[in-house]
């Protein structure tokens, strides 16, 4: 029976999984296989335990530079009435682990010993002997034999993860080599005739191939072996025989992409010709087009996972199912995240059916724990790596609302999510250089764009360090204080400028359609593109166009929005529009011209509160440094004159 694409459950394709596993034999480690001890076996898993065959110490050995006595013959000594021995018969010399000699229970330290020489009537030589001043205790400053480890003493357990001193504590113990779990042999196949190799020229049509890096990375870090195939074409023969050819040697296959239902999907059909197909389609988002599988003919079958082609899709994949299957054949737990309660800043909605994998950035506010939403895309693999955890919303919720409480599973430290300064508010460029500047200063600068005016409620919601502001006041012609006043009433701020700016029209290449004005936003043949409402340019744009008494409804696609001056550029660059407001580091960025408009002042609003912290010491002090003000004045259209300033 086809299972094509129906979704279930994600705790019912992993028992479908785990029974195909259990039935080939794939349900434990699946082999062991003796290493050296050395630094190469760090991480590796002990599939035996590690029993001594040596004590540690082996012999009763010195501790201290001194000398070894037999405690019975220092009872007498005192401060007021020392004794004397005689090195050779009631004395010897010991450096720091040297063995002790034979009758001697005790190690003096150099420093507490005085050395006496005698002349003796008759004798050869001289007698040397040391002075004490103290009685010794048996056994003192010595280690004896075992301290450390008994022969036959258990060292560590089979499962045990191998960390540095366990490789000190073995060797110890007299082994020179361990028996480790065999690490899991992955294969990964990219398949697509659309996928060009990295580094290679690119057109309309074409997809950088980096899935199979990001799950091979992943594979490897998860302590098995990745091997990464050539891209094969959408043919489904040549896919087949790539397949079984990587089945001979490995013990998982990551069959990349082709796992949906389009004409050119064809993992399904692969593993249902080659084996058995388990499941198609899981309840989950994103990566629901997931299959799971068994290559090869029953009892001897390895297991097949279809992982979808979309990047997010691909990596949530290996986290929920490659990760725990290593685990379980290396002998060990899966890995279990850091979590942390979070407050989410906004209002999100998810599937009814399916268990929502929501990745956010997560910050600290005065006494709150804040979590963002980033992007849901599951192509969009910019918001794993702005992430900061990923909360799972469950099938049979459809949302939560802003405020609610939720857990992260964290993919960072808890100490960074304490170092980590949120932003919320308009879209600058600059921010992105202040980002880089801070991590110099072990800050983490994180930015939500959602606008001027989102970046203001933010702050008089407690949801934010600090928002970045350009809003206009069409009646005094200044910038952000009006707006502040209005909206920010429950606590005081600061208002310090970061840059003025030049906002004008972006173009394509060489003015196609020679665009000068807003007047020519109106024409039949110009396709604009807006920022979102309540954003700074929109504002502005809106300013200007009641001054010219152009009405909006006149601009063909005054209502298509992008959030920030790059997402416009990207419009008008991929053609989607032919010009929109923007500040014209965004149209250099991706090669378009720029017509210069107006000039304006780019703020950054902060409460008192945060603006006196030791959490935002190090940003406000790069608005005074002079790498960090050169590197935003090499920017098109930018001016630092007034930065640091304060204005409110």
């Amino acid at each position: 029976m086809t299972k094509y694409l129906y979704d279930i459950p994600l705790p019912q394709a992993r028992l479908i999984f785990e029974e195909a596993l259990k039935a080939a034999g794939k349900a434990g480690i699946l082999g062991s296989e003796e290493v050296p001890l050395n630094e190469h076996a760090l991480g590796r898993v002990l599939s035996i335990p590690i029993w001594a065959r040596l004590s540690s110490p082996h012999y009763h050995a010195s501790a201290m530079d001194g000398y070894a006595v037999h405690s019975d013959t220092t009872g007498l000594a005192s401060p007021a009435s020392p004794i004397e021995l005689l090195i050779g018969t009631q004395a010897a010399y010991v450096d720091t682990g040297d063995p002790l000699p034979a009758w001697f229970d005790a190690v003096i330290p150099i420093e507490d010993i005085e050395p006496v020489t005698e002349t003796v009537v008759d004798s050869e030589k001289p007698l040397k002997m040391i002075r004490i001043r103290a009685a010794v205790t048996p056994w003192s400053h010595v280690r004896t034999m075992g301290e450390d480890i008994v022969a036959t003493q258990l060292v560590l357990p089979a499962g045990h993860i191998l960390r540095p001193v366990d490789l000190g504590a073995i060797a110890a113990s007299g082994h020179a080599s361990i028996t480790v779990a065999r690490k899991p042999r992955v294969a990964i196949l990219p398949t697509g005739t659309e996928l060009v190799p990295v580094g290679q020229p690119v057109k309309a049509g074409d997809i950088i191939e980096f899935n199979s890096i990001v799950l091979a990375s992943q594979v490897i870090g998860w302590g098995a072996e990745a091997t990464r195939y050539p891209i094969t074409g959408d043919d489904f023969e040549l896919i087949c025989q790539r397949v079984m050819d990587a089945a001979r040697e490995h013990d998982l296959i990551l069959l990349n992409a082709g796992s949906s239902a389009g004409s050119e999907d064809f993992s399904a059909q692969v593993v249902e010709k080659l084996g058995e197909l388990l499941v198609h389609g899981i309840a989950v988002r994103p990566g629901h087009p997931v299959i799971l599988g068994m290559i090869g003919k029953k009892p001897i079958q390895i297991p097949i996972i279809g992982v979808p082609g979309y990047p997010v899709s691909a990596i949530l994949t290996g986290e929920i199912f490659v990760e725990p299957l290593i685990s379980n054949w290396m002998g060990k737990s899966p890995q279990t995240p850091m979590t942390m309660k979070a407050t989410l800043t906004r209002k999100v909605t998810s599937p009814a059916g399916d268990d929502d994998y929501m990745r956010l950035a997560v910050g600290r506010v005065g006494e709150k724990v804040l979590a963002a939403p980033l992007s849901r895309g599951a192509g969009v693999i910019t918001s794993m790596v702005r992430a900061d955890g990923i909360t799972i919303l469950p099938r049979g919720i459809q949302g939560l609302p802003a405020g609610s409480e939720v857990e992260v599973n964290l993919y960072r430290h808890p100490n960074e999510i304490e170092n980590t300064i949120f932003a919320i508010g308009s879209h600058d460029i600059t921010i992105d250089i202040l980002a880089q500047f801070l991590a110099e200063k072990k800050r983490r600068l994180i930015s939500a764009n959602v606008g001027s005016m989102g970046g203001l409620i933010a702050i008089s919601r407690g949801e934010c360090h600090l928002a970045g502001s350009h809003l206009l006041d069409p009646e005094s012609g200044e910038y952000n204080v009006k707006y502040v006043k209005e909206i920010i009433t429950n606590l005081p701020v600061k208002i310090i400028t970061l840059v003025g700016r030049q906002q004008g029209l972006l173009v394509a290449k060489g003015n196609p359609k020679q665009i000068s004005s807003l007047q020519d936003l109106t024409r039949k043949d110009v396709a604009y593109i807006n920022r979102q409402s309540g954003a700074g340019t929109r504002v502005l744009l809106d300013y200007h166009l009641r001054l010219s008494g152009i009405l909006s409804d006149r601009i063909r696609g005054y209502h298509n929005e992008e959030y920030t001056h790059l997402g416009v550029a990207a419009a008008i660059a991929s053609e989607r529009a032919d010009c929109g407001l923007g500040i014209e580091a965004a149209a250099q960025a991706l090669g378009l011209d720029f017509i210069p408009l107006y000039q304006e002042r780019y703020d950054l609003v902060i409460p008192i509160t945060y603006y006196e912290s030791q959490l935002l010491h190090p940003l406000l002090d790069l608005l005074w440094n002079i790498d960090f003000k050169n590197s935003v004045a090499s920017l098109p259209g930018y001016n630092i004159d007034s930065m640091g300033k304060i204005i409110l």
